[in-house]
């Protein structure tokens, strides 16, 4: 009995030592400072990420005003763009009216100048008597030919030039193409219609270059 009590008691002694022994060992005392620098810089980074979380925020709100400023700009650029494009195909529209224009137009001046002659010739032609326009007569006659033959003429180059005659006589007056002298009845005329041309009128390519100066039936 007293020999297993002595044994039980070196056992106790010994496991005392051994728990001393660890504890008080060089490798664990130098473990620890390790664990705490670990838990200690576990804790830092924490502190130091939630410190960095503002100023990303922050960051991230700059870059994200900066974008829509960005595009902001963009639409601007890209509506003043549009209409700069739109400007320069109008103006180039209009430069190719003009230059169209200028074609077709430009003669009408010398046009305009021709115009006398062919009233001459038209007048020349009217005011001779067409009985006296005989064989007998041969200078007359050749001279009343050579007359027509150059109105005709005129009025073929006219033509080719898009310059084209006004004779509105028995049609509605047009105040766009003709030019009232005056308004009287007229026996057999249509009340508002051309009932005497004194001197007919040109059209240039459909432009009124010279109206017709008539004058105008009206009701009795």
């Amino acid at each position: 009995m007293h020999s297993a009590q002595s044994k039980m008691a070196s056992l106790c002694v010994r496991a005392v030592r051994q728990s001393y022994s660890l504890v008080a060992s060089p490798a664990l005392i130098r473990a620890s400072p390790r664990l705490l620098c670990t838990a200690t810089q576990q804790k830092n980074g924490s502190s130091e990420e939630e410190a960095e979380k503002p100023e990303q925020n922050a960051a991230e709100k700059a870059l994200l005003e900066e974008k829509t400023q960005l595009e902001e700009q963009l639409k601007d650029m890209t509506e003043k763009y549009k209409r700069a494009l739109a400007d320069t195909e109008n103006l180039r529209t209009r430069s190719q009216k003009m230059i169209e224009d200028a074609k077709l137009y430009g003669i009408q001046g010398f046009c305009k100048d021709l115009l006398e002659v062919a009233d001459i010739l038209e007048k020349a032609t009217e005011s001779v008597p067409k009985e006296e326009v005989t064989s007998q007569n041969p200078h007359l006659k050749n001279l009343y030919d050579g007359l027509v033959m150059t109105e005709v003429q005129i009025q073929k180059v006219f033509t080719k030039h898009g310059l084209v005659k006004l004779n509105p006589e028995g049609q509605k007056f047009d105040p766009y193409e003709h030019e009232a002298l005056f308004h009287a009845p007229v026996e057999g005329k249509e009340p508002g219609s051309v009932a005497i041309v004194t001197k007919v009128g040109y059209k240039l390519h459909g432009r009124t270059l010279r109206p017709a100066l008539v004058g105008v039936a009206k009701a009795p």
